[in-house]
């Protein structure tokens, strides 16, 4: 993959272990110049700990041309941003968005006895944000350019455990369908990486411990995908590799969600 001469935005790093930082990288290492969010910091917090957590990555990159603070549920922060991007980059070639919320409270319930207001703010962020900023990147896009979400296999099948994010993953694949229409007369593309179970902060809080000791014994390749195979295959999305490919889900999990009964996993069960 070469990224030379593309630019454009990555939002939604949380830490070290995001699956949004895995692709930076790989677009960072290919030539690629990219300009970060992060969540806005509290007023009170002296120690600005979530910029710091990013900026602890992004600083020892000559190529990460910005960090700048966006709380995607408010519109003139996601206006300021793409001002902001317009700016530095005048245009640019592709967006990533790694963003996703649901209140633990609701995570942890029945998905019946989610919250009204619970369910409210996790489409709002999940699913209502990638829209909001396929519309603000739409202006000073390139031509070719593409634009690429996050999802899971709970969008497409229950998996117990995660409830109300797996209805909001649903609704952001649809998302993505009717993005890719919109966007498509303007040579953009959208697409959605279904990543199999990593150890994010994310994963962590949808019961990844247990997912990964399931998939290592379900999926085809009998193991667990890595953050560097998760990362190589979103940055390829964001690639003009990827040409001709647009609202497409694109499962990087093993082979886990080809399979119709346990697999392997049977041996273990009869013995």
């Amino acid at each position: 993959m070469q990224f030379q001469g593309k630019k454009g935005l990555i939002l939604g790093v949380a830490n070290e272990n995001s699956i949004a930082w895995a692709i930076a990288q790989e677009i960072m290492n290919a030539g690629g110049v990219c300009g970060f969010t992060h969540l806005p910091d509290r007023p009170d917090d002296d120690r600005q700990r979530n910029r710091r957590r990013v900026s602890q990555l992004t600083d020892k990159y000559e190529n990460a041309a910005f960090l700048l603070p966006m709380d995607a549920q408010k519109d003139d922060d996601i206006r300021s941003v793409f001002e902001q991007t317009t700016k530095e980059f005048g245009k640019i070639d592709f967006v990533l968005h790694s963003i996703a919320f649901a209140d633990r409270q609701d995570l942890g319930r029945d998905t019946i006895e989610t919250s009204r207001a619970g369910f409210a703010l996790a489409m709002d962020v999940s699913v209502y944000t990638l829209l909001a900023c396929a519309n603000a990147a739409k202006p000073i896009m390139n031509p070719g350019g593409a634009i690429a979400a996050m999802t899971y296999f709970g969008g497409e099948k229950c998996v117990p455990g995660y409830n109300v994010m797996g209805i909001c993953k649903a609704a952001l694949e649809a998302a993505v369908r009717y993005a890719a229409y919109d966007l498509g007369p303007s040579d953009i593309r959208v697409n959605a990486l279904s990543a199999g179970p990593v150890r994010t902060l994310a994963g962590r809080a949808a019961g990844v411990e247990d997912m990964l000791k399931l998939y290592d014994k379900m999926a085809p390749l009998g193991r667990n995908i890595t953050h560097q195979e998760v990362g190589r295959t979103g940055a390829f999305l964001l690639s003009d590799l990827s040409q001709g490919i647009t609202g497409e889900i694109l499962h990087v999990d093993g082979g886990y969600n080809a399979m119709g009964s346990p697999g392997r996993l049977l041996d273990d069960l009869k013995s």
